[in-house]
């Protein structure tokens, strides 16, 4: 089992208004933030999860958990706060791109502490982290302290996701992101995190630096450009994108991290001793792999991520 670490909330989306009134405005909600997209992923691909989050007793907090519920996401480490739930109000670029602004201050997901830790059996094959929840507080040093508790015990992934609307303070984000990628066994990041972290160094140079640590593999996305994997042992190489008329890139990023771990379940690799052995053709298949997934969540509108019956491993 797989657990994921993070945020849960509601994307709010604005739909054109086909009644023609200048003053009212269509939103769609949408049960999301990066942590939820991932474990929703890994359960349609296959791979059992839990999320470990706090979720609010009001009435959207109650539907998160239903969603989760109706996905088959375990619901054992989830905390309920009385507190709002966090909303993200998400526009869509002409390329499909989101751009989010967040109403989170104060919310639910934000609420856990260092006693909300959990206890973690051997079921539980690895953890995830990612997003907002690594530089908002309190929970930001609950999931420093739980992926120091972990690391070198469990697979830990890592994937920045850097959102500045929560959290504007770049050098915040630089020095936490600098302290987890010495803790992660492998590191999903895009070209756009990278932009953000740190705009006036070559992304080759920053991830070969994370790779000096106990890291084994960073995915780098770029969108319609493809993936490039970094690997300590067998160094680096790119695939293409897949073709696809992309309907918005809500979503693919967190599908892409779940296909990687999916992978890895499904061949058995999912600890740290797994990953350090992977072999060049491994990691190439495991590559391909997360790039067809992102490719079909591009497909659709929203994070409406892929299950495993529409994915080909050949």
């Amino acid at each position: 089992m797989y657990l994921v670490c993070g945020e849960a909330l509601f994307d709010f989306f604005s739909e054109d208004d086909a009644s023609g009134l200048a003053s009212k405005v269509n939103f769609k909600a949408i049960a999301g933030g990066s942590p939820f997209n991932v474990a929703v992923g890994l359960r349609r691909l296959g791979v059992d999860a839990a999320l470990f989050a706090g979720l609010s007793t009001d009435y959207l907090g109650r539907r998160l958990q239903q969603v989760l519920q109706d996905e088959g996401v375990r619901p054992d480490y989830l905390v309920d706060f009385a507190a709002p739930t966090t909303l993200a109000m998400v526009a869509v670029g002409a390329n499909g791109s989101p751009h989010y602004s967040f109403r989170g201050e104060g919310c639910a997901d934000r609420q856990l502490k260092p006693e909300h830790l959990p206890e973690l059996g051997p079921e539980v094959r690895g953890l995830h982290i990612g997003s907002f929840s690594l530089v908002v507080q309190p929970i930001a040093d609950t999931l420093l302290a739980l992926v120091q508790r972990e690391s070198g015990k469990r697979l830990i992934s890592l994937d920045p996701n850097v959102r500045l609307n929560p959290e504007p303070n770049i050098d915040l984000w630089r020095s936490r992101v600098a302290t987890l990628v010495e803790l992660a066994d492998l590191i999903k990041v895009s070209d756009e995190d990278l932009s953000l972290l740190y705009p006036e160094q070559d992304p080759q140079r920053v991830i070969e630096g994370w790779l000096q640590h106990r890291c084994q593999l960073v995915f780098l996305t770029r969108g319609g450009e493809g993936a490039t994997v970094f690997s300590r042992q067998h160094g680096s190489w790119s695939v293409p994108a897949c073709s696809v008329k992309i309907a918005d890139t809500v979503g693919a990023g967190d599908t892409f991290q779940a296909a990687l771990i999916t992978w890895l379940t499904e061949q058995q690799l999912d600890s740290v001793e797994g990953v350090q052995s992977l072999a060049r053709e491994q990691i190439d298949g495991m590559l391909r792999f997360a790039v067809q997934a992102a490719a079909l969540t591009c497909s659709k509108t929203g994070p409406d991520l892929p299950y495993r019956r529409q994915l080909d491993l050949g």
